[in-house]
């Protein structure tokens, strides 16, 4: 009997060592793009000079790039996303953490949610059907809280540093709050934006601004 244990003892001592390690694969580049295949978990996909794309329903932890930008598919679950120069945009039913980008425009579809917040300093930010648990941030950039979205944090748009002095020539932000969005809290403005207010849409307390209600489908164009 003890010949008989230690051997099974052994054989399934062995077989652990032999199976397979399903640990989060990073993926780490200087040069290139990145590609998570659907429906395939990671850990966290970083490079410099490349785009990272996220195929359906894959999982990462962060991804981040410097030259590039972020595209993911349907179903995609991730912690952070950032990137310097580039866009971020996802498909329907996301689930991020947070997402922020320097140079680049952010669009998340139908059904997502962001548990933290959106941030971006040029680009636009355009969310629909979504839920964001904090804030929405940017210094240049248009915002569209689009139809049946609902930010539980506020929307700011901060006046630009000293060194964008160039920033007096541009046309100021437009902020757009669509039909049935709701913005729990406030809206503030360091800088002359353009706001439209859907008259279906919930707003919080909005200062630097003043709302110009609109009942059509989309708001007038400037």
């Amino acid at each position: 009997m003890n010949r008989n244990r230690l051997a099974l003892t052994l054989a399934v001592a062995l077989a652990a060592c032999a199976a397979p390690a399903f640990a989060q694969q990073d993926i780490d580049k200087v040069n290139g793009g990145i590609r998570a295949e659907a429906g395939q978990t990671y850990g966290d996909l970083e490079t410099v000079n490349g785009g990272i794309d996220i195929g359906d329903g894959a999982v990462i932890e962060d991804a981040s790039t410097v030259n590039g930008g972020i595209e993911g598919g349907d179903d995609v679950h991730a912690r952070d996303l950032e990137a310097v120069n580039g866009g971020i945009r996802l498909g329907k039913r996301a689930r991020v953490h947070g997402i922020e980008t320097v140079n680049g425009g952010i669009y998340l579809d139908r059904g997502s949610q962001v548990v933290g917040n959106i941030e971006n300093v040029n680009g636009g930010i355009g969310i629909v059907g979504t839920v964001v648990g904090g804030d929405i941030e940017t210094v240049s950039g248009n915002i569209t809280v689009g139809a049946d979205s609902h930010v539980k944090g506020g929307i700011r748009v901060e006046k630009p540093n000293g060194m964008s002095f160039h920033w007096k020539k541009q046309r100021p932000p437009r902020i757009v709050i669509g039909p049935n969005a709701v913005v729990d809290g406030p809206l503030v403005f360091e800088r002359d934006v353009v706001l439209y207010v859907h008259t279906r849409a919930r707003i919080g307390r909005v200062s630097g601004a003043t709302a110009k209600p609109y009942s059509t489908p989309t708001p007038p164009e400037e």
